[in-house]
């Protein structure tokens, strides 16, 4: 509310879509126009190919974010082939993690929270938590969040063993 307020349109579509995407900060600055755009909307699903394991991940675009994306887009007159993050500095095509890191920092300071307890990970982790939360669904969160292995998305969501366990017996196949 405060970034839409404020009519950081950047600031809000970067938010939107970091909650949304799952992403890890890397992959979430080098997306391009293209990765979420055709014709003239925003795509509602899209995949990338992960940076660090070099696997494919599909992620969901809420209404609210494809709106954000395309209030921004046409703001920074965005084209096809532009980064959807640019960087304002030479070195950079795109908004670098630590540039990333830096503009969450604001937000968590704005906002009177914690830095040490909230960063671009918390960004990462929110939505599979909520998904797990609710559906104790883990298959799913680890798709979602492109882990190779079950241990990992576990360990990420702070879920105990038993817990995980009692999960797997539940289900039959």
């Amino acid at each position: 509310i405060r970034l839409e307020l404020s009519h950081k349109r950047r600031d809000l579509a970067l938010f939107n879509l970091a909650i949304d995407t799952m992403l890890r900060g890397c992959d979430l600055v080098k997306l391009k126009v293209r990765d979420v755009y055709r014709g003239d909307d925003v795509l509602s699903r899209s995949t990338i190919i992960q940076q660090k394991t070099k696997q494919p991940v599909q992620f969901e675009i809420t209404q609210k974010s494809k709106a954000s994306i395309l209030d921004w887009m046409r703001h920074a007159n965005l084209s096809f082939d532009d980064y959807l993050f640019k960087s304002r500095c030479r070195k950079s095509k795109h908004i670098t993690t630590r540039q990333y890191a830096r503009i969450v920092e604001g937000w968590v300071r704005g906002l009177g929270l914690d830095r040490v307890a909230y960063g671009t990970h918390s960004l990462r982790r929110t939505k599979s938590t909520i998904i797990y939360r609710e559906t104790k669904n883990l298959r799913a969160v680890q798709i979602l969040l492109g882990h190779r292995k079950m241990d990992s998305t576990v360990k990420y969501l702070g879920v105990e063993i038993d817990d995980a366990l009692h999960i797997a017996e539940q289900v039959d196949i």
